[in-house]
């Protein structure tokens, strides 16, 4: 038997909004037809007898329009055939390129126009940049293939936690190894065919510092207090009142048997720019920072001084001076270079290996709990 249902006339027209909702996906999906979401497609569809300026009773009728127009959005802003990558901040304000290898950049988009939003596959949010409130985060909802990506090279003692961000991300790109993707300060890479080429640049100082910011708290302060008084140290930058260019500063480091490659805070894998530019340049860094194990998770454990191997800062000093003295021993710091090559790593380089990485990463992912990963 069959049975006949009376539809209301709001149902009717529910029922027919629906079907037309539909067929208009359809087709704007297979035309890649762009919707600009600011017209009301409900001045058409709406229902005679259906006012713009509904009383209280049609609420509902509204919160359904809009759960529509919703659908809508989300349903045309359909991924393209290329992979586009958003940076929703720039690094402090530092504008960069991929630096991706060989054919890697075809078929990606990388760009800072934020009106690509409902079309990017990945966004990147750069930690320092993020207001505490969220309030310069993307307003509109996730497109369902988006990933957001977590990046952030500061330690945790100088970079805040945002409660509301601690489950915001799909990824993570930071210098910890165990990130989503690794972001280092710089890496070893292994040479294809082993090279004895090294030259070792011309030396005229034992030690050398290059410093730009003092806290009179920090460990690295207190270690060079006592230093100091063992060994005579070629102080630069900022802190010491004599700034130096970035030129300079290599040409400073080179000229260095020794340098102090004190991190301004310690935390497990924080190794940065301060020990990579050393190592690519010919010089021995000494290091302050995590532990020795940790440090040769990164780099050859004969390529550094540790200066936690030494009991007193007296004692680290005789060491220098006496591989200052005692060429040969010197010159084994730098055996790793034969098959190994020092290289600085980069915003771009990150931003290449996390396109890649999503390439072949599985579906939906998210981080838990960003705060106590990171922050602990």
């Amino acid at each position: 038997m069959m049975f006949l249902v009376q539809w209301t006339p709001y149902q009717r027209a529910g029922f027919c909004t629906v079907i037309v909702l539909c067929s208009l996906a359809v087709f704007f999906a297979y035309n890649n037809v762009n919707i600009n979401s600011n017209y009301d497609i409900f001045k058409v569809l709406r229902p005679p007898g259906i006012s713009e300026e509904v009383d209280g009773n049609d609420s509902k009728v509204h919160v359904f329009e809009e759960q529509i127009r919703q659908e809508m959005r989300n349903l045309t802003a359909v991924p393209t055939d290329r992979t586009i990558i958003l940076i929703w901040f720039w690094p402090f304000n530092y504008k960069f390129s991929p630096e991706c290898i060989g054919s890697d950049l075809h078929g990606l988009h990388f760009t800072d126009n934020r009106s690509l939003y409902n079309q990017a596959h990945l966004v990147f949010f750069h930690h320092r940049d993020i207001r505490t409130d969220l309030s310069n985060m993307p307003k509109e909802p996730r497109p369902w293939f988006q990933k957001w990506v977590w990046m952030n090279k500061e330690s945790p003692a100088n970079c805040h936690r945002i409660p509301q961000a601690t489950s915001l991300f799909n990824l993570t790109n930071n210098y910890r190894l165990d990130s989503t993707v690794p972001g280092r300060y710089g890496e070893i890479t292994q040479r294809k065919t082993a090279k004895d080429d090294f030259k070792l640049p011309a030396k005229d100082k034992l030690v050398c510092w290059i410093v730009s910011s003092w806290n009179q708290n920090h460990k690295r302060v207190h270690f060079y207090n006592e230093l100091k008084k063992h060994i005579h140290i070629h102080t630069y930058g900022a802190a010491f009142g004599m700034k130096v260019s970035r030129d300079e500063g290599v040409q400073l480091i080179t000229s260095c048997k020794f340098y102090l490659s004190f991190e301004n805070s310690i935390s497990k894998d924080y190794i940065t720019e301060k020990v990579y530019n050393p190592l690519s340049m010919g010089t021995v860094p000494v290091v302050l920072g995590p532990s020795r194990n940790n440090y040769e998770e990164h780099i050859p454990g004969s390529s550094f001084i540790h200066f936690e191997d030494f009991d007193t800062p007296k004692k680290l000093a005789d060491r220098l001076h006496y591989l200052d003295q005692n060429q040969e021993e010197y010159m084994s710091y730098f055996l790793w270079r034969r098959e190994f090559v020092a290289k600085r790593g980069s915003w771009g380089m990150d931003v290449c290996r996390t396109y890649k990485y999503m390439e072949n990463a599985p579906g939906f992912q998210t981080i838990n709990n960003l705060n106590k990963w990171f922050w602990g």
